[in-house]
């Protein structure tokens, strides 16, 4: 199985992994064969890309860090809880709603954490808040678990990750999804958002202090540059300086309205690119260790002209795979070690490839 770009689907080829829209619904099963129709209406609804099986990727398995269930269900109650703030329905039984899926999530990373993350998310436009939410919760519990907090933690780490994003609920869609560049105004108002949310977090539920602090600060950087209060390094909490870091990394990732998404390999050298100035250095170690910039299933191209696809990656050297190379006609299996195998010292990825 592997990951492609949504322009780069044809008639014919298998689905990898099962397709469902923003509520939860099945489009398309694993296993479907792709036809015309399905990629149109694919596109349409602004998924950027798609697994399938086919030649080169259909003995790589790709292990998910949470189950689609817990994933769908965590996704359908945050949009459920945001949907209710938005139009002023009773939130109470939500709150306790988003209080499980918290315990639940880090419950399955505990007994998950020696895995690195490897998939690339499948989501749509529409469907972004609510998938950014639970992204940027899995990857800050990750951190979490890699920095050694207990369940307690875990838990309240959770809880703000899946509300950091709580107080945009209360900015204008014609301002969140804005296709052009904001004015200072508009840039202002969205700004805003950290600050709303933790008020609003803070004076309506028993949730736990350091949850709605981690709303407040996960935009601070750890220059003193950010924001709301312009926190410096470790005056910044814990929990705001992980989500930061998960925040940026599933943006930049993403389709936006105003720009494309990039590669993770791209996202990991912007995150890394920042240590010091907008990220806490020890995070960034933590992080890069467990998500992969050449996640599983990637086709790449080395320096030396060859292509490959991703078939292992390791938590001790991110940005050296486990490659099987594709364009030697031979008719062997030729694997490339970039960690293992000194030959190759000189060997370095290049490119990701759509095939």
């Amino acid at each position: 199985m592997r990951f492609i770009p949504t322009f780069c689907l044809r008639e014919g080829q298998i689905l990898g992994k099962s397709l469902y829209n923003n509520y939860g619904g099945l489009i398309l099963k694993e296993g479907s064969k792709i036809k015309g129709p399905y990629i149109k209406k694919i596109m349409e609804l602004g998924f950027q890309g798609l697994y399938i099986i086919d030649d080169i990727s259909q003995d790589i398995e790709i292990k998910n860090v949470i189950s689609d269930e817990l994933k769908l269900e965590s996704i359908a109650k945050i949009k459920n809880m945001f949907m209710n703030i938005e139009n002023k329905n009773p939130i109470d039984k939500d709150m306790n709603n988003i209080s499980n899926i918290a315990k639940n999530m880090a419950d399955e990373l505990v007994s998950n954490k020696h895995l690195m993350v490897n998939m690339i998310d499948i989501k749509s436009y529409d469907n972004y808040t609510y998938y950014h939410s639970v992204n940027v919760a899995v990857l800050s519990i990750i951190v979490g678990i890699s920095s050694h907090l207990n369940r307690d933690e875990l838990y309240k780490l959770a809880m703000g990750a899946l509300l950091h994003d709580v107080g945009k609920i209360f900015i204008s869609h014609n301002i969140l999804n804005k296709n052009d560049k904001l004015t200072n105004e508009e840039f202002e108002i969205i700004k805003s958002h950290s600050t709303t949310g933790y008020k609003y977090l803070k004076s309506n539920f028993d949730v736990p202090i350091k949850s709605y602090i981690a709303a407040l600060d996960h935009h601070e950087k750890y220059d003193g540059t950010g924001y709301p209060k312009n926190k410096v390094g470790e005056n910044i909490s814990l929990f705001g300086r992980i989500i930061a870091i998960a925040d940026v990394y599933d943006a930049l990732i993403s389709d936006r309205p105003y720009r494309k998404s990039i590669l993770p390999a791209n996202a990991i050298e912007y995150i890394m690119g920042g240590c010091d100035t907008h990220f806490d250095f020890n995070l960034v170690n933590l992080f890069i260790k467990k998500v992969a910039a050449y996640p599983i299933g990637t086709c790449v191209k080395l320096n030396n002209g060859l292509i490959g696809i991703v078939v292992e990656n390791f938590s001790d050297a991110s940005t050296r795979p486990k490659i099987r190379i594709l364009n030697k006609n031979d008719g062997k299996p030729n694997y490339i070690n970039l960690r293992d195998d000194f030959r190759n010292n000189n060997l370095t990825i290049i490119d990701v490839v759509n095939m």
